[in-house]
C-alpha cells in the first residue's frame, strides 16, 4: 500500500545516545535482525556498543555513521513488517542520505555499511583535530551569514561558511577553528539570536573536506548502485536522480558541499507530500520539519508505540487497510 503524500526523511550525525532503540529492539525481529547482519559486516557487536558502550565511543565518527544507518534501516524494515503505507519521496541529512537510498534500493545495506564507515574515517582524517569547528546559528538570515563568512574567510585566508541549511533562520556554519570562531562575533553583532559551538571533531561539509571526498570516491567506485525504486532528493541540489552514476558523484560532492536541507523540504512538498515520517533515533528532523512548513503532519519513529501508532493513523488517513 501506499500514500500518494508521504515522504520519510532519515537524520544524520547528531541524533545518536547510548541506550537507544532498546524498545524498538525488543519488540521488532527486523531491528535485531538488522543489527545482526551490520555487526557481521564490521567485526564487533554493535547492539553492544549502542546499549552498553561509552557516549563518547557512539560519538567516533565512524562508529557514528555505521550506527546511525543501521538504525534508520532497521526501523524502515519495522515500518514495512508493520505493513506501514509507501512514502512516494525519501530524503536524508548529510548521512541520511545514505540511509535513504538503501531503504529506497539504491544501495545495498551490506555495502552501505561498510561504506559509510570509511566515509567517518575518512572525514575524521582529513582535518586533525583541534584544528577544525561547526556553530549553529540561530536568527540570522541566509545571505548575511553568507556574506559574513565570506568576509571572514577573506580577511583570514582560513576556511568558514555555511554548511547545513536546516530551516529558515537555523543554519550552520564550519571551517578552521580561529575563521569559526571570528564569525561567530562578526554574527553576533549582526544581531545573531545565538550562536552555539558544537560537539563536533571535524568541520564537516566544507572545503576542508576535499581530501575526504578523493578518499570517497575511490571507496566508492566499485560500489554497485541502482536507480532508486523510490525517488531521493540529494543534498547538494535538493533534487531526484535516477541515475545511479550521478548518485555515485553527488555522494561524494555531498561531503564538501552545504546540506540543502530547507531546499530538500521543499522539494518534498513540491512533490505534494503532507505527511513526513523521521525514520531513526530521535526527532531532530521533525522539529525542523515544523520550522520550515508547520502545514505538515510529522511522525518519528524511534518508539514502537509511535510506529504503531502512525502506521494506523496514516492508513486511516489515506482511507486503505491491511
Amino acid at each position: 500500500m501506499s500514500d500518494n503524500t508521504l515522504a520519510f526523511v532519515f537524520p544524520g550525525q547528531g541524533s545518536q545516545k547510548a541506550g537507544m532503540l532498546a524498545a524498538a529492539h525488543e519488540r521488532f525481529a527486523a531491528v535485531r535482525d538488522t543489527f545482526a547482519e551490520a555487526s557481521d559486516v564490521l567485526g564487533y557487536n554493535m547492539w553492544d556498543l549502542i546499549q552498553n558502550g561509552e557516549q563518547d565511543a557512539l560519538n567516533m565518527t565512524e562508529t557514528t555513521q555505521p550506527v546511525l544507518l543501521s538504525s534508520s534501516v532497521a526501523l524502515w524494515r519495522a515500518w514495512q513488517a508493520s505493513s506501514g503505507a509507501s512514502p512516494v519521496i525519501m530524503a536524508g541529512h548529510s548521512l541520511g542520505e545514505f540511509s535513504a537510498l538503501v531503504c529506497a534500493g539504491g544501495l545495498e545495506f551490506t555495502d552501505a555499511v561498510q561504506l559509510v564507515r570509511l566515509r567517518g574515517s575518512f572525514m575524521q582524517s582529513a582535518v586533525p583535530v583541534g584544528e577544525g569547528a561547526m556553530a549553529a546559528i540561530i536568527g540570522l538570515d541566509d545571505e548575511t551569514i553568507n556574506g559574513i563568512c565570506d568576509d571572514v574567510a577573506q580577511t583570514s585566508s582560513q576556511v568558514v561558511s555555511a554548511v547545513n541549511f536546516n530551516s529558515p533562520g537555523q543554519v550552520v556554519i564550519a571551517g578552521h577553528t580561529a575563521a569559526v570562531n571570528q564569525a561567530i562575533d562578526a554574527l553576533k553583532a549582526a544581531g545573531a539570536k545565538r550562536a552555539l559551538p558544537l560537539p563536533v571533531s571535524a568541520p564537516f561539509h566544507t572545503a576542508l573536506m576535499q581530501p575526504a571526498g578523493e578518499r570517497l570516491a575511490q571507496a566508492i567506485a566499485d560500489i554497485p548502485i541502482a536507480q532508486p525504486t523510490i525517488p531521493v532528493v540529494h543534498n547538494v541540489n535538493a533534487a531526484c536522480e535516477s541515475d545511479p552514476e550521478k548518485i555515485r558523484a553527488l555522494l561524494v560532492e555531498q561531503i564538501y558541499s552545504p546540506v540543502q536541507w530547507t531546499r530538500c523540504m521543499q522539494t518534498i512538498v513540491s512533490r505534494g507530500a503532507t505527511a513526513v515520517v523521521e525514520c531513526g533515533p530521535g526527532k531532530v528532523l521533525s522539529g525542523l520539519t515544523r520550522r520550515i512548513d508547520k502545514s505538515l503532519s510529522s511522525y518519528a519513529l524511534e518508539e514502537p508505540d509511535d510506529l504503531s501508532s502512525a502506521v494506523a493513523e496514516l492508513d486511516q488517513s489515506t482511507g486503505e487497510s491491511e
